[in-house]
């Protein structure tokens, strides 16, 4: 005879009665709705204006129901000095950020990789930069702009938000660069690759995350400066469209509200089709197989 194999019974699960909820309890939960309703609609109003505002052809400074029109963003693209706002703020954008990843990928790679005297101290040092406001070091920088010739230019208003940005760029780099093993690296030096080669044929590939995220925070940081380049440009034809935003609400007694809210609907497509384009690359893993087989 073979024994049976007996098992524990499952425990019955004990089944709680809700208690009714007492008047203080709906209360309180009134309360907290009425406030994630409130809260709810303090946020989205303002966007609502701006999208109906956008395609309303009778915009006017409060929101309404539109009547649907795209006048607006024909008349944004087709005004003079509206596009070349928009121009000017990808230029700036674009090129700043291209600056700032070129130099966060060598001197991060620097710090991951090579130990020399007062290492610690300048990674804390440059990252104690972020911590002093902007306002601070504005007249400071418009200075040296000035003696350097490079005042009301893009090029030097590129060159200071680049530069601005370096410190979380080199931060983020250093981290992901010292995700890669130095393996990897040894083993294209075996097979005769300089440092620079192995660095570019291996690290870089596999620092995409790392390279994402610090080109989403430097575009948007560009993109959204306001401060920098009201101070260093004077040239109307060199503003951005943040300033144009602003010069329009602000210089003109009669306010275009359906141009303005189609050039602020202009305005938070780049970052958004940016964000949309680094996201799935945000999750994927540097590493992922990269040591396999």
């Amino acid at each position: 005879m073979t024994a049976i194999e007996t098992r524990p019974a499952a425990p019955v699960p004990i089944l709680r009665r809700r208690r009714p909820l007492r008047p203080v309890d709906v209360l309180q939960r009134f309360i907290g709705y009425a406030l994630i309703v409130l809260l709810t609609l303090f946020c989205l109003v303002p966007f609502l204006w701006v999208v109906f505002s956008a395609v309303d052809a009778n915009a006017g400074a409060t929101v309404q129901w539109p009547e649907f029109s795209f006048d607006n963003f024909v008349k944004f693209f087709t005004a003079s000095g509206t596009p070349l706002l928009l121009v000017n703020s990808l230029v700036i954008a674009i090129s700043s950020t291209a600056l700032n990843l070129a130099l966060g990928i060598a001197g991060g790679y620097a710090l991951s990789r090579f130990n020399f005297p007062g290492r610690r101290f300048f990674m804390f040092s440059i990252l104690l930069i972020r911590v002093i406001p902007a306002p601070a070091t504005i007249v400071a920088l418009y200075l040296i702009m000035v003696n350097l010739g490079l005042a009301n230019t893009l090029f030097g208003l590129i060159i200071v938000q680049a530069v601005s940005g370096l410190p979380v760029t080199l931060w983020l780099m250093k981290g992901t660069i010292d995700a890669v093993p130095i393996e990897l690296e040894e083993a294209a030096w075996t097979d005769g690759n300089t440092r620079l080669q192995a660095a570019y044929r291996i690290v870089l590939p596999l620092i995409g995350p790392g390279l994402g995220a610090a080109a989403m925070l430097m575009f948007m940081g560009s993109w959204g400066d306001f401060l920098t380049p009201l101070v260093l440009l004077q040239d109307q034809d060199l503003y951005p469209l943040a300033i144009g935003l602003f010069r329009a609400f602000s210089e003109r007694n009669i306010v275009d509200w359906g141009l303005l809210a189609a050039s602020a609907i202009v305005y938070v497509l780049p970052p958004a089709v940016l964000y949309m384009l680094v996201r799935k690359h945000l999750l994927k893993s540097s590493l992922g197989g990269a040591l396999k087989g």
